[in-house]
């Protein structure tokens, strides 16, 4: 049985995931300025959750921001674009995934799958940090409050203020103003959603929503995101069973590497 590693350096942290049969272990780390430095750690943090040994590793795949940079002596290895890979892990999680929402650390992603999980249109935001996991941490800091304390905040609110604003910098200025005259503060939270929401949808509005409905990435954690998405998209999300959603790119990636090397042992026999 082949054993094979998906590694994802995103802008904000890097995800790892070794694969053997159906038994897995992952890491998270933050990710750090020299991808390859960062891409070893992970290495040496899976193989050391899993007791496997470096020389064991059939395959490794690379994706996310810092996937270029991606090499190991001695272990074939390939990468591949996030998009795939994140539309590949939900594919393996959830077969029946149609429309993949991925939310990360810089940009956003509106993913459209065929019934074998392969990619059949895309749209993406990565001209502006709004609406992605950066913009979120500044206005948990500005709230001062946790990143994880923003979801149970937005569901406590009663109603929600809109945000006009869809700049990063501006929306930060308002949201700062609207808590100096006073405006309840999980109120504006969930504006805060509802304002990413709405450029989500402006995303899907070339690419459509067909269910099942995946949400992966950081901000997949964010449960007040994920309510405002469901109420803003018309669509139900799917629940994953005790697996990470910041992990699914890297699940991808590591599919693929089992896959490539299923397919380099047939081309070897």
């Amino acid at each position: 049985m082949s054993i094979v590693v998906g590694i994802d350096i995103g802008s904000r942290t890097a995800k790892g995931v070794i694969l053997n049969g159906e038994t897995t272990h992952s890491t998270i780390t933050a990710t750090g300025l020299d991808m390859q430095e960062t891409a070893t750690w992970i290495l040496s943090q899976l193989l050391e959750k899993s007791g496997h040994k470096y020389e064991e590793i059939d395959y490794i795949v690379g994706t996310g921001y810092g996937r270029v940079s991606i090499n190991f002596d001695n272990i074939p290895t390939k990468i591949i674009t996030e998009i795939s890979c994140h539309g590949k892990g939900a594919h393996h999680l959830k077969p029946n995934t149609r429309t993949i929402v991925e939310m990360g650390g810089q940009d956003c992603k509106a993913i459209r799958l065929d019934k074998d999980g392969n990619v059949i249109d895309f749209n993406m935001n990565d001209k502006c940090a709004a609406g992605t996991g950066r913009f979120l941490e500044i206005i948990a800091n500005n709230f001062q409050v946790k990143l994880e304390e923003l979801g149970p905040l937005s569901l406590s609110a009663e109603e929600f203020v809109p945000i006009s604003s869809t700049c990063t910098v501006f929306a930060e200025s308002e949201t700062i103003s609207l808590l100096a005259r006073g405006e309840n503060k999980a109120n504006i939270v969930k504006g805060i959603h509802h304002s990413i929401a709405n450029r989500i949808a402006g995303m899907f509005s070339r690419v459509g929503v067909e269910s099942d409905l995946f949400f992966s990435g950081g901000v997949a954690k964010n449960e007040g995101m994920k309510a405002v998405l469901e109420e803003v998209l018309k669509a139900k999300i799917v629940t994953l069973d005790n697996f990470d959603p910041q992990l699914v790119g890297a699940l991808g990636a590591a599919v693929f590497a089992k896959e490539l090397e299923a397919k380099q042992a047939r081309k070897a026999a």
